[in-house]
């Protein structure tokens, strides 16, 4: 497998929360901002317990990852980090298999016309998504990718996720 798509049904209310409480966060001691490159931070951590909408989106989440992976859901685990690209930024090639990932995925809270496409890079082609507010992308975390550069005046977001197995207690 190289992705797959899904679409929320009207993630209109928890978008609008999403995007509230990311903006509402954003400048405070309540966020943890890593990979600086191109005079901004790509990823923006903020704990699961200051966004209550996260629960519901991690559910989703490992319900389908585990539909994919072939597991029981209650044996993943999903860690998530926001993106935030402003007008002239993207998100550098890259890929998340650095440790137990088993899935990588990102869901669109925010998306303006022409602030950029995901580009997933396969074995011998590119894949250009579309983004759009309520879709969810799962990908293996092997696969390079990329976000192309928002040419909008606003603000684009999303979070992406690095799905995992439990770790025996």
């Amino acid at each position: 497998m190289l992705y797959r798509e899904f679409t929320l049904e009207n993630p209109d209310e928890l978008n609008t929360s999403l995007f509230a409480r990311f903006v509402e966060l954003s400048g405070t001691d309540r966020i943890r901002q890593t990979h600086h490159f191109e005079g901004r931070f790509e990823n923006t951590y903020i704990e699961a317990a200051d966004i209550p909408a996260m629960a519901s989106l991690l559910a989703v989440v490992s319900k389908q990852a585990g539909l994919l992976l072939g597991v029981a859901e209650q044996t993943l685990k999903a860690g998530f980090w926001f993106n935030a690209m402003a007008t002239g930024q993207r998100t550098m090639l890259h890929h998340h298999d650095e440790n137990d990932e088993l899935l990588s995925a990102v869901y669109y809270i925010r998306v303006p016309e022409n602030s950029g496409n995901l580009v997933l890079h396969g074995d011998e082609r590119k894949i250009v998504i579309q983004p759009q507010e309520g879709k969810l992308v799962m990908f293996a975390p092997r696969v390079l990718h990329e976000v192309t550069v928002n040419h909008s005046p606003e603000l684009r977001l999303s979070v992406a996720f690095n799905v995992g197995p439990v770790e025996d207690q």
